[in-house]
């Protein structure tokens, strides 16, 4: 009997030492890694014009819900020939949902019942990452009826916080002679697949991707929460005030 309480112990010590090793690690590298924001960007002043965005976290991936109008005002003020395409390709819906990944398991996962393993070690471990590509969606329904089983965090931007996320987005888009290259129909809806700028890999995931524009927006975020939809739905929570709608 005390022969097993010691083993227990023993086995209890190691299981604390090793947390906290753990947290000793990460805590410093989600520190030392975070993105201040823009205060300049986000949030915008009280009575200041604002455009409301949200994203949408899934179990494994996550994509923003962007206005159109304001999505194609913005490209025709900078002149993104990509997007101004896929704005007036979507023009028929009031809102597009926008998503990023490894060109092979997008497509082939839509929803965690039908994950594969293999695909998904692959998509993430791959030395010198995988093609990717843009999925978007043209949403008319309001977004809680159009996504009933995700997560969806309400963001209110500056318009100078919403021109910086609509370039970033422009940026991903792989184009032949200034068009965006479609890729194939998408997983549901009125929605395509478009070839992407940017690999995929373990450090650089769809929520990444998704963190990456929102940051460009001036919100700061923490890239080692955010491999997770749920980390990067808490981060945006904690550090920038984001809330459920």
């Amino acid at each position: 009997m005390r022969r097993g309480l010691r083993l227990a112990r023993r086995a209890a010590a190691v299981i604390l030492f090793l947390v906290v090793a753990v947290a000793g690690i990460l805590v410093p590298a989600a520190w030392l890694t975070a993105r201040p924001g823009d205060p300049a960007l986000y949030p915008p002043a009280p009575g200041d014009e604002s455009v409301t965005v949200r994203l949408v976290a899934g179990a494994w991936h996550s994509g923003l819900l962007l206005p159109r109008e304001a999505l194609a005002q913005a490209a025709a003020e900078a002149g993104d020939g990509a997007l101004i395409a896929v704005t007036e390709r979507f023009g028929a819906y009031p809102a597009l949902e926008i998503g990023w990944g490894d060109a092979g398991f997008y497509r082939a996962v839509p929803t965690i019942q039908a994950l594969d393993w293999r695909l998904a070690l692959k998509a993430l471990f791959t030395p010198g990452g995988r093609p990717a590509v843009l999925h978007v969606v043209g949403v008319a329904a309001e977004p809680g009826a159009a996504f009933p089983g995700a997560g969806l965090v309400t963001l209110r931007l500056s318009r100078a916080g919403f021109r910086r996320l609509a370039a970033a987005l422009a940026q991903s888009f792989a184009t032949r002679d200034g068009h965006p290259v479609e890729a194939g129909p998408g997983l549901y809806g009125p929605s395509l697949f478009y070839a992407a700028q940017g690999r995929f890999s373990l450090l650089a995931v769809c929520n990444h991707w998704s963190a990456g524009l929102l940051d460009a927006a001036g919100l700061p975020t923490t890239p080692l929460l955010d491999i997770l939809p749920q980390g990067l739905v808490r981060d945006l929570s904690w550090r920038a005030g984001a809330h459920a709608p």
